[in-house]
């Protein structure tokens, strides 16, 4: 493992770069120890508070774990699809936040990818899955659920729809298109969406996945699609208008 002194990129990066691609070459393999930081510190000819920079910054990444004790030091950890879960989530939500991405382009990706896993879904679903399911249906039904409880709830029932798979690339992958994207979602539909809608088309969608119908899935989500897509062009349309009104009334 080596940096490059004269590369402008800090060096606690570079270190972290080097150590990250040796584990992910295998040149490092999951359990073993890494070397002290004193080791680290002069095999990159660095000071020991970089070093300790770069390790801050794999341990963040879930890449190495640091033990205490006299058998204790920094470990290549095992990194399982649900552990990075939350990272997923973040740099999508980041992503989507930052970027300017239009509410169109968002659903019609969070809506396309999460098609992708329904005939699996209807295939493989587990008796959990499908009671997640018609649970959080029954949640969303309440009438005096909070906007928030019923976006929650909608996150729920669609991890149970995507984990019901049974493939955790799928899931980790959806972990953005469904968790990531729904922030933005309910930032434009928050309170105008009819709930009765919504709750109709999940039912639709688990009574297919019960019935073991792929088909029938990808059609139910694709009416979600087009419920939500419909939905926000609504609320643009008299967002729209009442700043036309606004600025008409200032002219």
């Amino acid at each position: 493992m080596k940096i490059d002194p004269s590369n402008p990129a800090d060096l606690s990066a570079q270190i972290a770069t080097a150590i990250r691609d040796a584990i992910i070459g295998g040149r490092l393999i999951v359990d073993q120890r890494l070397p002290s930081e004193a080791e680290l510190a002069e095999q990159f000819e660095v000071s020991r508070p970089t070093v300790r920079e770069a390790l801050k910054r794999l341990a963040a990444q879930s890449l190495i774990r640091t033990q205490r004790g006299a058998t204790g030091g920094a470990f290549v950890n095992r990194l399982s699809f649900p552990d990075a879960y939350d990272q997923q989530i973040t740099t999508s939500t980041l992503l989507l936040s930052m970027n300017a991405v239009s509410f169109e382009t968002a659903c019609e990706a969070r809506y396309a990818l999460e098609r992708a896993c329904a005939p699996l879904s209807a295939e493989r679903r587990t008796a959990d899955h499908l009671a997640t399911m018609r649970a959080e249906i029954h949640r969303q039904a309440q009438p005096g659920l909070t906007d928030e409880a019923f976006c929650a709830s909608d996150v729920a029932f669609h991890r149970a729809l995507v984990d019901g798979a049974g493939n955790p690339v799928l899931s980790y992958q959806l972990a953005g298109a469904v968790e990531a994207m729904q922030p933005l979602m309910n930032m434009i539909t928050f309170t105008a969406r009819d709930r009765a809608r919504i709750v109709a088309l999940h039912e639709a969608i688990a009574d297919a996945a019960e019935a073991r119908n792929g088909l029938a899935v990808t059609a139910g989500l694709s009416a979600l699609e087009a419920e939500t897509q419909q939905l926000a062009q609504s609320v643009f349309a008299a967002r729209a208008a009442r700043e036309a009104g606004k600025a008409k009334s200032q002219g």
